[in-house]
């Protein structure tokens, strides 16, 4: 297949590739993760200070509620308003779709929905889902797709992949006839559906892969399925996805996950591990996954990077309850799980990545074990 103007793959390493993306804010190299600014927001950590992360992750649905897009459209957009100045790419709400199932009423003109916040009825179509994001500013936008969860029954993912069609079609028409937002075009991705069945994985894209996406999104995977399920879902994706654009897996996901998507020849990833279980005090990184609220860490002055702070330092501060604890976790986290898909890039570059892959993974999985003695109750206070 011909290259794109926006993705080039410049290094293979087996499945593995390394690539570059280039969106109307900038160039993303990929292998690429995704810290998630859901509100347009990193929960606990200023983004102005994220210098690693090539582009974030925002979420249609939540900035839809608030601030809403006449905010959004004063202001210019969700860069402007948030001063970030790199790529963002916005889910759709699809997954709210899933998360949300009390609150929500799907048919096939889109679907009804309760907000979370005051209870207001609102409707999402995939026109106003692609309206929304142009007033967001999406360099990349996701399609509205039902995500079924896990486990799903095939009755229950076809219609899924049903109503995802249905939409795809309409949300391409939407963009197509749109004149674009502040300037530029976005990038949309389409979505596939099927669940764990690889037959209707491949049945799915089969009856969208004639649409002119400019990039192809894997979903409905990490919603509670053990990883030997997955994995050979993304695997199949690897293979069957087009060559010559970039393919997102979306909601991966921990360590392992990020390596086999990489290893199943996928781009771009996100989740909110590395944010959210900072404010558990759980903290990431080369040697395996550590929770600093444990007391064997109150004399352990081993600095965390990229700030140096000591692990007795952050373990004092969860103690204290002082919210610097959040902030310091969530830099390392964020810090930890760039450096690992840089790294991949690396190695992918260097034509070493099953090697280096092989020397790493087994650190990266290790979780020290909790102490013998049981913590206060002010040590185990989460967040």
């Amino acid at each position: 297949m011909a290259e794109t103007p926006y993705f080039q793959v410049i290094a293979r390493d087996g499945a593995a590739r390394a690539g570059i993306l280039r969106l109307p804010h900038g160039e993303v190299p990929t292998p690429a993760f995704m810290p998630v600014a859901t509100h347009g927001a990193l929960r606990a950590f200023p983004h102005h200070l994220l210098h690693q992360a090539p582009l974030l992750l925002a979420n249609t649905y939540h900035l839809y509620l608030r601030p809403g897009v006449e905010i959004l459209r004063q202001a210019g957009g969700l860069h402007r308003f948030m001063m970030w100045p790199k790529p963002i790419l916005t889910d759709s709400g699809g997954y709210q779709v899933f998360s949300l199932a009390p609150l929500r009423k799907i048919t096939p003109e889109g679907v009804s929905f309760r907000s979370h916040i005051d209870g207001s009825t609102h409707f999402l179509s995939p026109e106003k889902v692609v309206n929304i994001q142009l007033a967001i500013g999406s360099d990349i936008q996701m399609v509205l797709d039902v995500c079924p969860p896990y486990p799903a029954s095939r009755e229950e993912v076809l219609e899924a992949m049903k109503y995802t069609t249905d939409w795809a079609h309409r949300a391409r028409k939407a963009l197509e006839i749109s004149p674009g937002c502040y300037g530029y075009q976005p990038l949309q991705f389409g979505i596939v559906q099927g669940g764990i069945y690889p037959d209707l994985r491949e049945a799915h894209f089969r009856t969208l892969e004639h649409l002119p996406f400019e990039g192809w999104a894997v979903g409905g995977l990490a919603v509670g399925e053990p990883f030997d399920l997955r994995r050979p879902i993304l695997w199949q994706m690897g293979e069957l996805l087009p060559p010559n654009k970039p393919r997102y897996v979306m909601g991966f996901g921990t360590p392992q996950d990020i390596l086999e998507a990489i290893a199943a020849g996928m781009d771009m990833m996100d989740c909110v591990l590395p944010t959210r279980n900072a404010r558990h005090g759980l903290l990431y990184g080369w040697d395996g996954i550590r929770n600093l609220r444990n007391a064997r860490y109150q004399n352990d002055f081993t600095p965390v990077p990229p700030s140096g702070y000591s692990r007795a330092y952050l373990h004092h501060l969860f103690r204290v309850k002082d919210p610097l604890a959040l902030v310091l976790t969530t830099e390392a986290n964020l810090h930890f799980f760039l450096s690992l898909v840089q790294a991949a890039r690396e190695a992918i570059l260097q034509g070493r990545w099953s090697e280096w892959r092989a020397a790493i993974e087994p650190k990266l999985l290790y979780r020290h074990p909790p102490d013998p003695v049981s913590e206060s109750p002010e040590a185990e206070t989460t967040h």
